[in-house]
């Protein structure tokens, strides 16, 4: 028997109990891991809160993203094998000591990515690679606008778009979260709680607009994000933070300036193994040379999971978090 959070009715972060489960072993295709460390990302909270159910309801674990040590395979197992250092993005249940995982979704880490690096980067830093090189093709002529810069993704983002060479512009809402921001990669940076972020976009742009935005805020960013995008732009909107985006309006874009626009999510992108390993090797890569650093900012129990949630949508995190179980 190993300990996890579980979850047997959605809701605030005081639904999560820390409980024994019985693992078990992996079947075929399967692998079971010790986990080392687990990410914390604004996902688990949709799924910890029931505004995106879970797949195969309660009792669940939260979690889609860790690190650890394979202990056992199942049958038909050859990719990786027992004592292998592997970090994945999968199905919930992250939040445990040990699990089951599809061996599928597993990546063998490089020796020099440390465990907790790798806990904490995979679901944020394969989201900036699809983001920055799939959803829309970042480079030097590239304006882009990216909310929420000094979370766990805006500062892999900001710090991956400026070494294409983009004009990088952020949002955020302190001054201590700015200049975190600016310090990785972002040229220019908007508190939007003292600042128009609409007008400024028009200022830093002289009036021209973003190639693109990145949105992961939802409500609060809602329609503004649409009036800081260049005639034939695009809004990605690829998270909710502040709350789900109520009636989209289809017609707003033709009258904003014929824009397209996207809901992606990193499965999608990274649904086959070439695809995950194309992802997670340029991920890699770039972690590797050091042209994004990765930096944990903060650790909590996985036993605190409850505090870590609290911190997380209090606004009181940046970067990234890690839980250690």
């Amino acid at each position: 028997m190993v300990q996890a959070v579980c979850i047997h009715e959605t809701g605030g972060p005081d639904v999560m109990r820390w409980e024994h489960i019985d693992v078990g072993e992996p079947g075929p295709g399967e692998a079971r891991i010790r986990q080392t460390a687990i990410g914390l990302n604004f996902i688990d909270t949709y799924f910890r809160s029931g505004l995106y159910p879970a797949p195969n309801g309660t009792p669940f674990s939260p979690g889609n993203e860790g690190a650890g040590v394979v202990q056992t395979v199942g049958e038909g197992v050859d990719y990786i094998k027992p004592g292998d250092r592997v970090a994945y993005v999968g199905p919930l249940g992250a939040y445990a000591q040990e699990r089951i995982v599809p061996a599928d979704r597993l990546v063998v880490l490089p020796d020099n990515i440390d465990d907790k690096t790798a806990a904490g980067m995979m679901l944020k830093g394969m989201t900036a690679q699809y983001l920055l090189r799939q959803t829309y093709k970042v480079g030097p002529e590239t304006t882009l606008l990216f909310h929420a810069a000094a979370g766990g993704v805006g500062l892999i983002a900001g710090q991956w778009a400026s070494h294409l060479g983009a004009t990088v512009i952020g949002t955020a809402g302190s001054d201590e979260k700015i200049e975190l921001a600016k310090a990785h990669g972002y040229q220019h940076m908007i508190n939007y709680r003292s600042e128009n972020f609409v007008e400024r976009v028009n200022e830093i742009t002289k009036g021209k607009g973003c190639d693109v935005v990145y949105d992961s805020v939802g409500q609060d960013t809602y329609p503004g994000s649409l009036d800081c995008i260049k005639p034939r732009g695009l809004w990605v909107s690829f998270g909710q933070s502040s709350g789900p985006i109520a009636d989209f309006n289809l017609g707003l874009l033709s009258q904003k300036g014929s824009l397209f626009a996207t809901r992606p999510t990193l499965f999608n992108y990274i649904a086959t193994r070439e695809e995950l390993d194309a992802t997670a090797g340029e991920l890699f890569d770039v972690v590797q040379k050091g042209i994004v650093k990765i930096e944990v900012n903060q650790e909590y129990r996985l036993a605190d999971a409850v505090q870590a949630h609290q911190d997380l949508e209090g606004r009181k995190t940046t970067g990234t978090t890690v839980l250690i179980p």
